[in-house]
């Protein structure tokens, strides 16, 4: 992630079965661990920079129950550091679930066998269904960041105080905590973040390197991205603080933008798992009953169209790395991809986009 590349390109959501796409199609990423290992140890020799996983813990239903089987992200992002050379990853960590002390132990020992590449993505967590598994009950959602703020002040001073600490917080009380070892290298990981609400944002701007936004409509407007841009390194700049903006999207690239929008269609609307798109809109309280017919549908197609809510980077090599750049040139300092097969299809965006960006400045020659 520190690398020459000034745009990095990642992964995003490989750790749960069907990855991003919420469709039937057979050939669909099934997120097991033998395919995984490979794809990683690909990503890692094509000169990727990143892996970021999904926090799930529960599927949405339909005859795939997407995302369904899912690896715990901490486990999964140590095995993977250990399995790795170069490539950064990422933890996706639900801030309420797992006690801060003991997380940042998990994560130091993740940082230590990755030799300083682990990297956290905190989040606070929407869904109702999931935290009901663990017994917690979900906080309103302003104050779910003032427990996340607590919860990552804690996380620092276990990985940068000296000798026991205290913290006496509104929710959180740890007496004479000790944390070695420290991370590696008198650093610490990297810290990511993707709240879309003020409060969210706010927290991310506070206390993240990295803060994940959806790129919209706006992703061949380069004025449009390069405002949006500017607007949250601005933010960031008033509290003293830099901070690089990143992106997710997936990516359906053929030899001819004919293959490229069939198989598009094919995947995302022909065979959607509509009813695991119906489960996902029921848990974020969108049913047919509460909204007019033509307005859920919209939203079922929205879905479906855009991988869960990742802008769809389709057609030809050359299009889709001139997307790539229109990105790049407006700030946006990394995405996170998507595919139906990651395993079988990064093999051609390796050989066909990757060069292009490279001849367009866009990524140091690997």
């Amino acid at each position: 992630m520190n690398g020459k590349n000034r745009l990095k390109l990642g992964f995003f959501g490989a750790n749960c079965s069907s990855g991003k796409s919420v469709t039937t199609a057979p050939e669909r990423w099934s997120g097991a661990w033998p395919e995984m290992l490979e794809f990683a140890r690909d990503a890692d020799a094509g000169g990727f920079d990143f892996l970021l996983p999904i926090g799930r813990w529960k599927g949405y239903g339909g005859s795939t129950d997407f995302q369904g089987s899912t690896y715990e992200t901490l486990t999964w992002a140590t095995a993977l550091l250990a399995s790795t050379k170069r490539i950064t990853v990422f933890g996706t960590v639900h801030a309420p679930l797992f006690e801060p002390v003991l997380a940042a132990k998990q994560m130091v020992t993740a940082d230590h066998v990755g030799h300083g590449r682990f990297g956290l993505n905190i989040v606070c967590g929407w869904n109702e269904g999931e935290f009901e598994m663990f017994g917690v009950k979900q906080r309103e959602h302003d104050l779910r960041y003032e427990y996340a703020q607590e919860w990552i002040d804690v996380v620092m001073q276990a990985w940068a105080h000296e000798g026991t600490f205290d913290y006496d917080g509104k929710y959180l009380q740890i007496k004479n905590a000790r944390a070695y070892p420290k991370p590696l290298g008198n650093s610490r990981p990297l810290l990511m973040n993707a709240g879309a609400s003020g409060p969210g944002q706010a927290f991310a701007l506070r206390n993240c390197d990295a803060f994940f936004v959806a790129t919209g409509g706006t992703r061949t407007s380069l004025e449009g991205s390069a405002t949006m841009v500017n607007e949250m390194k601005n933010a960031a700049r008033a509290l003293g603080r830099e901070i690089e903006i990143f992106t997710v999207g997936q990516v359906i690239c053929r030899p001819t933008q004919k293959e490229a929008d069939e198989y598009y269609h094919y995947a995302n609307i022909e065979n959607a798992d509509w009813e695991a798109i119906d489960g996902m809109l029921k848990n974020r309280h969108i049913t047919r009953d509460a909204i007019p017919a033509d307005e859920y549908q919209a939203k079922r197609r929205y879905f479906a169209a855009n991988a869960v809510g990742g802008y769809p980077f389709v057609g030809t090599p050359d299009r889709v790395a001139e997307e790539l750049e229109i990105i790049s040139k407006a700030g946006v300092r990394g995405i996170g991809l998507s595919f139906v097969n990651f395993l079988n299809e990064v093999p051609y965006f390796c050989d066909e986009v990757l060069p292009r960006l490279e001849r367009r400045g866009v990524r140091a020659k690997h």
